[in-house]
C-alpha cells in the first residue's frame, strides 16, 4: 500500500504537469503577469502583496468565498476539507501505521473524512449540480468534466462500504476493496481529464486578479477606483442611479430571484 500511495502521488504530479503543458496554463500566467506589469499604474508595496495573499488564503482557500451560492459553498467546504482529511489520514495510517493495530484517533479522522467528502459530493451532484434543473439534465448524465467528483465518490463510498463490512480481504470485503481501489486510482490517474489540477492554479489566479486591482492594471478595463467614492460619482452620476449607492452588490435588483444554479 506504500508503493500504490508513491504511485499515485507521482501520478497526480504528471498528470498536473501534463495539464500544464496541454492547457499552456503556466503560459498564460507568466504572460498575464508580464502584460499586468506592463500596464500597472501604481507600484504595489511588499506590504500589500502578503495582505492580498493573506487575503486569497483567508477568502478563496479556506472559505471558498468565491462562492456566491451559500449552498454551493457550504457543500465545497465539506467536500474540500473532506477530501484533504480522508489523503492526510489515508497517508499517516499507511506510513506511520502499517503494521499496528493501535493507530489512535487516525481511524476515526478517516472515516469523518470520507463522509465529510461523501456529504459535499453527494449534496452538489444531485442538489446543486450546474445545470442540471435549468438545462434538464439528469442525474445520471455524465460528461467528461464529471470525472472527479464522481471517481472522488465512488472512492470514498466503497471505502466506508468495505471499512463497515469488516474491512477484510476475502469475500464480498474483497471485492469491497477492489472497488476502493479501482475508484482510487480513477481518481488520482484522470487528472488530466478531471477538474483535479484546478485547485493548484486557483489560488495563483486569484491572488493575480488582486494584484490587477492593486496595480490599477484591471485586466484592460478601466481603473476607475472605489465606486462607493463621492467624488467619482459625482463625476459619473449614472454609477448610483444604475447600480445603486452600494454599487459592488449591483443594486437590489440582482437579488430579485433566487439562483437555480451558478
Amino acid at each position: 500500500m506504500q508503493g500504490y500511495v508513491i504511485v499515485m502521488i507521482l501520478l497526480v504530479i504528471g498528470g498536473t504537469i501534463i495539464d500544464m503543458i496541454h492547457k499552456k496554463s503556466a503560459q498564460y500566467f507568466f504572460e498575464n503577469s508580464q502584460k499586468q506589469q506592463a500596464n500597472a499604474k501604481r507600484t504595489v508595496g511588499g506590504g500589500q502583496k502578503i495582505a492580498a495573499l493573506i487575503g486569497v488564503v483567508l477568502k478563496e482557500v479556506m472559505t471558498s468565498g468565491e462562492f456566491e451560492n451559500p449552498m454551493r459553498r457550504i457543500s465545497h467546504l465539506f467536500t474540500m476539507y473532506g477530501f484533504i482529511l480522508f489523503v492526510a489520514s489515508t497517508a499517516v495510517l499507511i506510513f506511520g501505521y502499517p503494521t499496528s493495530a493501535e493507530a489512535g484517533v487516525w481511524p476515526m479522522l478517516w472515516h469523518l473524512g470520507a463522509a465529510s467528502l461523501a456529504l459535499g459530493g453527494y449534496w452538489f451532484w444531485f442538489a446543486i449540480r450546474v445545470d442540471v434543473s435549468s438545462e434538464g439534465h439528469k442525474w445520471y448524465q455524465l460528461a467528461k468534466a464529471d470525472l472527479f467528483i464522481v471517481s472522488a465518490l465512488m472512492t470514498v463510498t466503497w471505502a466506508l462500504v468495505w471499512s463497515l463490512s469488516g474491512a477484510g480481504k476475502e469475500g464480498l470485503n474483497a471485492l469491497f476493496l477492489a472497488l476502493f481501489i479501482l475508484s482510487a486510482t480513477t481518481l488520482f490517474s484522470t487528472v488530466m481529464w478531471s477538474k483535479f489540477a484546478h485547485m493548484f492554479f486557483k489560488p495563483a489566479a486569484a491572488f493575480q486578479k488582486r494584484m490587477t486591482k492593486l496595480d490599477g492594471s484591471q485586466e484592460n478595463l478601466p481603473d476607475l477606483g472605489d465606486l462607493t467614492d463621492p467624488e467619482l460619482q459625482a463625476k459619473f452620476p449614472d454609477i448610483p442611479e444604475y447600480m445603486g449607492t452600494n454599487p459592488p452588490n449591483m443594486g437590489p435588483g440582482i437579488k430579485s430571484e433566487a439562483p437555480q444554479h451558478y
